[in-house]
């Protein structure tokens, strides 16, 4: 009876210990679990809006931005050129003007004065010349003949330079009150448009007041400026899309006809002159008109993304790449944030026709597997 008891509990004993190795075997802590499911994350399901290719045509993503305003390649700036006063006005803003046509006159009676007293001392020279000549050449006729003395022509011909001088003197004087004479009439240089009057009847115009300005219409262009680090990108003859606020149609062609070599001193940006090329031109343009220009930096292929596609690391961007069926962190580099158009172009880690996740946010993990939804 001993033995059979003995043999009964060897045996329970061993099925106890297989199944505590069974359960054991069998069942996962909560840690466990975890890591199980840390090693095997879900399956991601993306739709198409979702997904952003890397790559976009055209060269709207890095053209250069231009801003100024239209302006009158041919214009002047009409000063007085004599102190005097302002007798009248003859044209007006905006009024059609050609070339010759008097448009300010001012007071010139005491120049005129000044050229009537220049006149006669001119006359009066001009007697005392012939009287020296005259005496002159008698004395040397006698001095030849031995009737005059060698000292008395010598006088005679000092006296003769000195009338000459003097004539030559009063000659300049009458040339300057006449030059002053004309300059009291202000006459436009050029046919075109009186664009600002600054003057009135009544007015005293200093020397070097400006009195009116004149600006030839057909000669619009777009004066702009562009920040220096974009001034790389430009170069002449480049075509440029120009947006001109406040009249029809908006959006005219343009193309680059130089780019100064100096910065300006204040904003440290670049200028830049436009011609208007093409239909409509500079039909409908005023000068002075705020214009925003588009260059065409005639980049065949633009690798973009969103900013909501790049995630910081440090000192370090990465984007969420879509790659046979599982997703794949991939470092870039990228320029500037467009400000047009929101984006951030990529010079290094992607190539045209990549797939991203445009808004990856928390969610991935290196290697993990995707599908995307039909439609």
């Amino acid at each position: 009876m001993n033995q059979g008891w003995t043999r009964a509990a060897w045996a329970l004993g061993v099925w106890w210990a297989a199944a505590v190795l069974v359960a054991c075997g069998g069942a996962q802590s909560p840690q466990q679990a975890q890591k199980t499911q840390q090693a095997e994350p879900a399956v991601l399901s993306l739709g198409s809006e979702d997904i952003w290719v890397a790559g976009r045509s055209g060269a709207a993503l890095v053209g250069a931005a231009l801003t100024g305003a239209i302006q009158a390649e041919r214009r002047a700036d009409l000063r007085a050129e004599v102190g005097s006063v302002v007798l009248r006005v003859v044209r007006d803003n905006g009024e059609p003007v050609k070339r010759g046509e008097l448009l300010v006159k001012l007071d010139d009676a005491a120049i005129r004065d000044t050229l009537v007293s220049a006149e006669e001392a001119l006359r009066a020279a001009e007697r005392s010349l012939e009287g020296a000549e005259r005496t002159f050449q008698r004395l040397k006729s006698l001095q030849s003949q031995g009737m005059s003395s060698v000292q008395a022509m010598e006088d005679s011909e000092v006296r003769r330079n000195l009338a000459q001088s003097e004539q030559v003197a009063a000659k300049a004087r009458v040339a300057t009150a006449r030059q002053q004479l004309e300059r009291t009439e202000v006459r436009a240089p050029f046919d075109g448009v009186l664009a600002a009057r600054k003057v009135s009847a009544g007015d005293t115009a200093t020397m070097g007041k400006e009195l009116v300005q004149v600006i030839d219409p057909a000669s619009l262009r777009m004066e702009a400026l562009v920040p220096a680090e974009r001034v790389g990108e430009l170069r002449v003859g480049q075509a440029v899309k120009i947006r001109v606020q406040g009249v029809e149609p908006a959006e005219r062609d343009g193309r680059i006809r130089r780019i100064d070599s100096v910065a300006q001193p204040v904003s440290r940006q670049v200028a830049v002159v436009v011609d208007l090329v093409g239909a409509p031109g500079r039909a409908g343009l005023i000068a002075g008109l705020y214009a925003e220009g588009s260059v065409d930096a005639q980049a065949p292929t633009v690798l973009a993304v969103p900013e909501t596609a790049l995630v910081r690391q440090g000192d370090q961007l990465t984007v969420w790449a879509l790659q046979g069926g599982t997703l794949k962190r991939v470092p870039v580099s990228v320029q500037p944030r467009d400000v047009r158009t929101g984006l951030f172009v990529v010079t290094q880690g992607l190539k045209a026709g990549d797939q991203v996740l445009r808004s990856p946010g928390s969610r991935p993990v290196d290697g993990q597997r995707y599908t995307v939804r039909e439609g």
